[in-house]
């Protein structure tokens, strides 16, 4: 029996009346969406609900499912300990759905648990599904830093796994939407974040799963969304699966995006299968970012897949390289992203070899092979990935952090010998106090010891 049904949730504690203690009425909106999604999966009457949720330990290279027989848990991290919520889980399918990620090439399991207590992405809607009378067993699933499409092919594991098992199975995201509504709200405003949102909501409304699937990167970082992974693993395990959708409230009252929704299995549908169209839209942007590439990218490809591919790096540099690249020294630093995630980062301050043509060549090799974050670059990473170089002007001394911003200026942190430095307009970095931060943590420099600052000026190719 494939699944039944998914409702997509957000998880805002504020919700909850002993929590609210009244704020909830600001969202009332959002609370009678969630009753009505709540009692509409209760009507399907599942035999087990499969949550997915942000708040779970999360792994870059590995999606945790928790172990155990059970799950509890309150709300006493709001100042509401006395209420409470207790469910089973469904051992059962939990392993079938690892033995079919195992045979999807998934790394998923129920190692590193972290704390065993329910996270309140999953209190959440598991408060209003008991609610509306819904008690049956649940597991509860991570996220993880693997590429949008992996998270989809999960899902498909979990659908495997629920019709081999012939389970009544309903499908519950939860997520939040963009944390970046408004200047007043926690985390600040950025533009982004109304249009994420918009574009989230429409796709929820339309039924769209493939834009799940191929929102920007950069977007959905500067948005500072929190379940889109969530979404992404619903869309796998609805996979060729004709849905009604139903978006049945939108708010952004304090200043984060909260959706609800509903998809009511109606049929089959073999045009809503779509891993393989994301895969053939990710080719092709690809492709046509890699003709767009400058020379100094060109040149940072070519030698990480020198590099990757023999195990050599470059003794000469290709012929028509622009004189900028050839008739000066500068520090630069090669950035590598796939899937939208950082793959490697490594730099120099300040010129180390004959010139920037040279910088680049040697710092592409450190970024896929010598970047302690990361494991070393695969060969059959290569075409999944992109690349920036930054080429750094002459760093300048400065009195106060007043002398900063963000956007234009790098900024590096010194103490004695040790020195920690960070680029400028990076995602996720939205304050002058971050970016210091950062770069004095790169550095092993504490807030407590006394520290120089300069800035210098990129020009940054992609």
């Amino acid at each position: 029996m494939p699944i039944i049904g998914a409702i997509l949730v957000p998880h805002p504690p504020i919700i909850i009346p002993t929590v609210g203690r009244g704020q909830e009425r600001e969202v009332q909106a959002t609370i009678d969406a969630y009753r009505a999604a709540a009692k509409q999966a209760a009507a399907w009457e599942p035999e087990v609900l499969i949550v997915t949720t942000p708040h779970l330990v999360m792994y870059a290279d590995y999606f945790h499912i928790s172990p155990g027989k059970g799950v509890s848990g309150d709300m006493s991290a709001f100042g509401a300990a006395q209420t409470r919520l207790a469910a089973e889980y469904d051992m059962e399918l939990r392993k079938e759905i690892i033995h079919q990620a195992e045979n999807a090439g998934i790394r998923a399991g129920t190692l590193g648990e972290k704390d065993p207590s329910l996270d309140h992405g999953t209190f959440l809607p598991l408060y209003f599904l008991q609610e509306a009378g819904v008690n049956c067993p649940i597991l509860r699933i991570g996220l993880s830093g693997f590429s949008p499409l992996e998270h989809y092919r999960l899902g498909q594991c979990i659908a495997k796994a629920v019709d081999k098992l012939d389970r009544r199975a309903v499908f519950v995201a939860s997520g939040d939407l963009s944390h970046k509504l408004k200047d007043d709200g926690p985390y600040g405003y950025a533009p982004e974040g109304p249009v994420f949102d918009r574009r989230v909501t429409q796709a929820m409304a339309d039924g769209d799963f493939l834009k799940f699937l191929t929102m920007d990167a950069r977007l959905c970082e500067r948005a500072a969304e929190c379940g889109l992974r969530s979404f992404q693993i619903m869309a796998g395990a609805l996979d060729g699966l004709a849905v009604s959708p139903a978006l049945l409230s939108y708010e952004g009252t304090f200043g984060v995006g909260y959706g609800v929704a509903t998809f009511a299995v109606t049929g089959l549908d073999e045009n809503r299968r779509f891993a393989r169209q994301c895969e053939e839209l990710e080719h092709a942007r690809l492709a046509e970012r890699k003709v767009a590439e400058d020379p100094w990218v060109k040149l940072a490809r070519l030698s990480l897949e020198t590099y990757v591919r023999t195990g050599k790096q470059l003794d000469t540099l290709p012929d028509g390289l622009p004189g900028e690249m050839t008739g000066r020294a500068a520090g630069a630093f090669v950035s590598l992203h796939a899937h939208g995630q950082l793959r490697g980062c490594i730099g120099t301050t300040g010129p180390t070899t004959n010139n920037v043509a040279w910088e680049i060549v040697q710092n592409a090799v450190s970024a896929c092979s010598r970047d302690p974050r990361f494991v070393p670059v695969q060969a059959d990473e290569l075409d999944s990935l992109e690349y920036s170089v930054d080429v750094l002007g002459e760093p300048e001394a400065i009195s106060s952090p007043a002398e900063l911003d963000i956007k234009r200026y790098g900024v590096i942190v010194s103490c004695g010998g040790r020195r920690g430095l960070l680029l400028p307009d990076l995602d996720g970095v939205d304050t002058i106090e971050q970016q210091i931060d950062i770069a004095r943590q790169k550095g092993g420099i504490s807030r407590r010891e006394q520290y120089s600052l300069e800035r210098f000026e990129v020009v940054r190719h992609t």
